[in-house]
């Protein structure tokens, strides 16, 4: 174990962006096995050999900055997935409506006739039909 830690020493290692490419080469690799495809099997290489690229590299602060550009572009992703979910799941109780003024989501109950619904953000005001 002394020498894996002697080769990795001044190297970047691990991160998200890695695993992430990881797991798209397994699942390209997957594919390509269930279809016998030869060409995807090649394609499927790309993410492996650019994860083991980014684990050996000695350039720690671009690899920690690429790490950081996939991260904010995950989260992004992540988020509006939660938040269609949650969305999903309070569609009986609750109606979500945009502020026209700064396009904050707001979340009001359903059933309640016409409100005057107010932003909490920029305290605009407007009605809408629940």
């Amino acid at each position: 174990m002394n020498w894996f830690r002697r080769v990795m020493y001044g190297r970047y290692g691990i991160d998200q962006l890695s695993i992430a490419l990881l797991i798209l080469y397994m699942a390209m690799n997957f594919s390509a096995n269930l279809t016998w495809n030869i060409p995807l099997r090649m394609v499927a290489l790309i993410p492996l050999a650019l994860c083991f690229y980014r684990v050996f590299s000695r350039n720690t602060g671009k690899r920690y900055s690429e790490n950081q550009k996939f991260m904010s572009i995950w989260y992004s992703i992540k988020n509006w997935y939660i938040n269609m979910n949650r969305k999903l799941n309070d569609r009986q109780t609750h109606k979500y409506f945009k502020c026209p003024k700064c396009s904050n989501t707001l979340r009001v109950p359903r059933g309640k006739g016409k409100i005057c619904i107010t932003c909490p953000v920029c305290k605009t005001e407007f009605i809408k039909k629940t």
